[in-house]
């Protein structure tokens, strides 16, 4: 008997020291494969966007939290409108300069990276600085017995002239009220009017006097945190009456101006008065009837302390992919058909600051990456915004540059992307690494359609045609291809909405075509010879669902494997 238990205890001890050794041996694996960044270090950034090995082990439980949570409703093959145009758009500072060749040179390199959209603001001080309805400047700031500004609408011609001069777009951000509009001087220099209807009269005059040739409006700006809203409380109630005033006298100017909502700002806070949470504020904006009120909702998109390949997600944490809740707001509150636009985007480069982070203002609160980093995860995020997030549209860079470097003490500073050097003996700024990989992405992507639902007006689809007003069409609108269309889509199988072009009262139909049989692959898609009339393309991808089902026949087939040879040995034992 002693005999047997010394030889358990042994057996015991032998399974123990293999138990250990295995453990020691998998662990020197690990520890060497992420030294060496090899497959389990790239499987770990894949899912939480995280360089340091410390912070990807804490990363995989936190996304392993996804689990266990109700999975957010995103209606990702929902069909979305103001989506089609090619969604590549930068932050500029141009009310700020005073010499044309400077603001050329700006627009030189913002073309030749390949942007389209400039996301610039119109401030309500600058335009209507000395009161009510007098768009004028009649301060004497350079001591010339004049005023400085005798039309303030000049500088903003300018703006306009030069943009289209350039083939760029202005998606114009109106905010920044004048010290007149409020009677209390403590309220905070953002702080909204005391009369909303002077703000929509401002929105009224900028859109009257630039009909036709500007389209694109945001209403306000960030109005859950503080100091957007200046010192008082945060008002989901107030932005909303904003927000729907400005929208009904835009419309009254021009129905085809798209009006987007303040971008909101991704916190967690709840005190509500200096900050309110963005899910809350969102859900409080739908509350009060916000959402009839734009046709894109605008957000910010930083990556703050983790690369664009992070995953999780959690109400208490923000983010790249805090956009994703909004868009289970929208979809629960049936907005699912309008896009998100991210109104700012980017990675703080505070690590290559020529200061030290002691004389950094706020150094850390946008987070801290290197400008090599910066430039490596913007035209990631550009990519995963194509593959996974149907619902985000345009998406603009912050920012081109400043108008000089004495901002170098304060951590927004180094979300530049080109330094601000220009002289008139070298008419041009040097640009920092994120302009070139950014340039480099968007010259070289390939213009894919992925999955969900795409207007045949789409950049995507490279096709000669012609868009055209159709009632029937879901939108409103359709493109006739008087030659057919060619695309190239990644998935498992399309649908084309589509009709013959030469009968008028001819019924949508729809194509059905599979990509293929087993996981996603691209494939370049020829559709029609002649006329034809294209609403809308959906790209399936069921490349999860088909490899799931794979797993588990290879599951049930080892089970049986397994089985078997268990009933085997018991036979030969007998």
């Amino acid at each position: 008997m002693r005999r047997m238990i010394n030889q358990a205890a042994s057996a015991s001890r032998r399974r123990g020291l293999i138990v250990i050794a295995v453990f020691i041996i998998a662990s020197l694996l690990l520890a060497l494969d992420l030294r060496s960044r090899g497959l389990a270090w790239r499987f770990m950034w894949s899912q939480t966007g995280e360089e340091g090995a410390p912070a990807q082990l804490r990363g995989m439980m936190e996304v392993a939290g996804n689990l266990i949570r109700a999975p957010l409703e995103t209606d990702p093959l929902a069909p979305i409108d103001h989506k089609t145009g090619i969604p590549y758009g930068i932050n500029t500072f141009l009310e700020q300069e005073v010499e044309g060749p400077k603001i050329e040179a700006m627009l030189r390199m913002i073309r030749a990276a390949g942007f389209v959209w400039l996301r610039q603001e119109f401030p309500w001080e600058d335009l209507e600085a000395d009161g009510r309805g007098q768009y004028s400047d009649s301060r004497d700031l350079n001591g010339d017995g004049a005023p400085d500004v005798p039309d303030t609408w000049l500088k903003y011609d300018r703006i306009v002239e030069l943009t289209e001069a350039y083939g760029l777009r202005l998606m114009v951000r109106l905010s920044n009220p004048p010290a007149w509009t409020r009677a209390n001087p403590d309220a905070g220099d953002n702080a909204p009017p005391d009369d909303l209807q002077d703000y929509v009269n401002y929105a009224r005059a900028v859109a009257t006097r630039y009909r036709g040739r500007i389209s694109h409006y945001q209403i306000w700006n960030e109005p859950n945190i503080f100091p957007e809203w200046g010192n008082n409380p945060i008002d989901p109630a107030g932005y909303a009456e904003m927000l729907c005033r400005a929208y009904a006298a835009l419309k009254a100017v021009d129905p085809s101006i798209v009006v987007i909502s303040g971008a909101i700002a991704p916190t967690i806070a709840l005190d509500g008065h200096r900050n309110l949470s963005d899910l809350v504020f969102l859900q409080a904006l739908y509350d009060q009837g916000g959402g009839d009120c734009f046709d894109v909702l605008s957000a910010q998109g930083y990556g703050l302390r983790s690369g664009p390949a992070d995953r999780r997600l959690r109400a208490t944490s923000v983010n790249i992919g805090r956009h994703t809740y909004y868009r289970d707001i929208m979809v629960r509150n049936g907005d699912a058909h309008k896009p998100i636009w991210l109104s700012e985007a980017a990675w703080n480069a505070t690590l290559d600051a020529d200061l030290p982070p002691e004389q950094i203002s706020l150094y850390g609160n946008y987070g801290n990456v290197t400008q090599a980093q910066a430039a490596r995860y913007m035209p990631m995020l550009y990519e995963r915004i194509q593959q996974e997030w149907q619902w985000v549209g345009n998406v603009m860079y912050w920012f081109f540059t400043r108008k000089d470097p004495f901002e170098a003490d304060q951590a927004f500073y180094y979300f530049r992307m080109a330094e601000p050097d220009y002289q008139p003996d070298k008419p041009t700024f040097t640009p920092l690494p994120v302009y070139q990989s950014v340039r480099e992405y968007i010259q070289s992507a390939e213009p894919m359609l992925y999955r969900g639902t795409h207007q045949a007006e789409t950049w995507q689809i490279k096709s000669a045609g012609q868009e055209i007003a159709d009632a029937s069409a879901r939108f409103g609108r359709a493109k006739q291809f008087d030659a057919g269309l060619r695309f190239a889509a990644l998935g498992t199988a399309l649908e084309i909405r589509w009709r013959p072009a030469e009968d008028e009262a001819s019924a949508w139909r729809v194509a059905r075509r599979s990509l293929s049989g087993g996981l996603a692959r691209t494939e370049r898609v020829d559709f029609g010879a002649g006329p034809i009339i294209v609403d809308e393309i959906t790209v399936f991808d069921r490349s999860a669902t088909r490899l799931l089902a794979w797993l588990a026949l290879a599951a049930a087939g080892g089970i049986l494997m397994l089985a078997t040879i268990l009933l085997a040995l018991a036979q030969r034992a007998r």
